[in-house]
């Protein structure tokens, strides 16, 4: 499952926030994946902020590029607020990325 996991990271490490341009896991967004032994996979993400201008299309993206995956058989993404994000979780790479470093 490890191996699976890590390949569900590098297709999140594609899917850009429209209005940053780093990509969703290294901003820290993305919180927890869970995979059935069914190969089912849900993911905990979040958002920048509750009134994020892509609330639909983001989560959505995420969802459709995993489950687009050959071996996956569903993804479900939970939007979660708990914790609230912040540029704390970025990864060191995004927080360079975007000048915080």
């Amino acid at each position: 499952m490890i191996e699976l996991e890590n390949e569900i990271v590098t297709v999140l490490k594609s899917i850009y926030d429209p209005e940053i341009p780093v990509d969703v896991f290294e901003l820290g967004l993305i919180y927890e994946i869970r995979i059935s032994d069914s190969k089912e996979v849900d993911i905990d993400m979040t958002l920048t902020s509750p009134n994020c201008p892509v609330a639909e299309s983001l989560p959505k993206e995420v969802e459709d590029k995993v489950k687009a995956m050959e071996v996956i058989t569903d993804c479900r993404v939970h939007i979660v607020f708990d914790p609230p994000w912040d540029k704390d979780m970025m990864s060191e790479e995004a927080k360079l990325e975007l000048g915080f470093l």
